[in-house]
């Protein structure tokens, strides 16, 4: 007779990492998935950005230039102003009906407001009638976008094991960075194959264009995967209890505003870094320092390529050291870097430079943003992750961030300061430094 309790359990370990390997596979499909589409979002606000001389000239009164891309901006700014709206709307959506849900609205919805822009008649066939469509074009893209952070970081970090979230969630950012990357290799190619007259007639369309033949993929990704195990646990768990589940957004709000005040005042310097250091800076160097557009485009290009990598970097040592530690670090060198690095592209007008500054910029942003995502969900449960990632960063986009390039151009064409993003980031650093020292105090109760 055979002694069970000597034969080694060959097979419960052949169970478990046969369990493993679709554990893996979904992890990577819901990475690829919730990064296209969150890539999709970045790469029409990118390209918005790299085109928006071009865009000012086509749909604004004709005024002089610096008018017309305040104008522009404005409206880029305006965008914004629904994006609370829609963390409300499809974060509640998100954390109610499912991730999966959300996640393929915002991703329609973005879609549409792409369309919009890139098909848009220009101010001289309609008037008035053009800048109202650019701002309709931009109103559904904020919309859009208010409920894609929360709901992607959600899905990301749900999907994520215990010991890999903060590299999960890091892909959040590097897939903007992805976006820009994108962004950056289609603006060079239009710049430095058509006429100056040729992109201000119809060439700034195509990068608008390009971006609505990637929406289908990204739709497709995420109609197939499936729903994170955390939201079904809670799911079911709501099913079990007697009583009606109290509706996500009132439940916030009513038990969970400490979380929001810090998630807030956590995500200020997340969203002005991107927006003052990144998306603005190739129109910065282009109007105030007078670079060329395609060395602007360049440095970009290159600095994004460096993000990407330092995202997921800084996500990994997260899971190793800790989220707020290395949040702090990125927090204090912005603080300390920002201004000097621009006093030295002042200095050296040069490509190679401009592209070194870029490069900096884009690793010291990366060391914040790509663990950001992980930290913030910290702060909220399951039941309520989604709408409290997505009420609280766009809180701080919209009053912080989506103006940044609007507030930027106004300081500097009317009070003749160069370094206007620098003081901008070192105000958000000093916030940021504050909110993680009240997060490390108190920290959040974790389901």
């Amino acid at each position: 007779m055979i002694n069970k309790s000597t034969v080694p359990p060959t097979a419960p370990l052949l169970v478990a990492d046969a369990a493993a390997t679709p554990r893996k596979s979904s992890g990577r499909k819901a990475i690829a998935a919730a990064s296209v589409g969150n890539a999709l979002e970045w790469y029409d606000f990118s390209v918005y950005a790299f085109f928006a001389v071009y865009i000012a000239q086509n749909f604004f009164h004709p005024n002089d230039a610096g008018t017309q891309l305040f104008e522009a901006f404005l409206a880029f700014g305006l965008g914004f102003v629904i994006r609370p709206l829609g963390a409300l709307v499809i974060g509640a959506y998100g954390d109610r009906v499912g991730r999966k849900a959300a996640l393929t609205l915002t991703i329609m919805t973005m879609a549409v407001g792409t369309a919009i822009i890139a098909f848009a008649p220009p101010y001289s066939a309609i008037g008035i009638g053009a800048p109202l469509l650019i701002l309709c074009g931009r109103v559904l893209q904020g919309f859009s976008a208010g409920g894609e952070v929360g709901g992607a970081a959600a899905f990301l970090i749900e999907h994520a094991p215990a010991h890999q979230k903060g590299q999960y969630a890091s892909w959040l950012q590097a897939s903007m960075g992805i976006s820009n990357i994108l962004g950056a290799l289609v603006a060079t190619a239009v710049t430095l194959t058509l006429s100056h007259e040729q992109i201000g007639d119809w060439g700034w369309r195509i990068p608008f264009i390009i971006g609505l033949s990637i929406a289908p993929i990204g739709l497709w990704m995420r109609k197939t995967l499936e729903e994170t195990p955390l939201f079904a646990e809670e799911q079911a768990r709501q099913q079990r209890e007697p009583r009606t589940p109290e509706m996500p957004l009132r439940l916030l709000f009513r038990t969970h505003r400490r979380a929001v005040l810090l998630g807030t005042g956590l995500s200020i310097l997340w969203a002005v870094s991107i927006y003052a250091l990144i998306i603005y800076m190739p129109i910065y160097v282009q109007r105030v320092m007078h670079f060329e557009s395609h060395q602007a485009f360049l440095a970009a290009l290159i600095g994004n390529c460096f993000m990407v990598v330092c995202c997921v970097a800084a996500g990994a040592w997260s899971d190793r050291i800790g989220t707020l530690k290395i949040l702090q670090v990125g927090a204090l060198l912005l603080l300390v870097a920002s201004y000097p690095l621009l006093l030295l592209l002042d200095a050296y007008h040069t490509t190679a430079m401009l592209i070194l500054v870029q490069t900096l910029f884009c690793i010291l942003v990366s060391l914040f943003v790509g663990v950001a995502p992980a930290a913030l969900s910290d702060l909220f449960p399951t039941q309520v992750r989604a709408s409290g990632m997505s009420v609280s960063y766009n809180l701080a986009v919209t009053v912080f961030g989506g103006f940044a390039p609007a507030i930027l151009t106004w300081l500097t064409q009317n009070t003749g300061t160069r370094f206007a993003p620098a003081w901008y980031v070192m105000i958000a650093s000093l916030l940021a430094l504050i909110t993680l020292y009240f997060i490390a105090r108190h920290p959040a109760r974790q389901p």
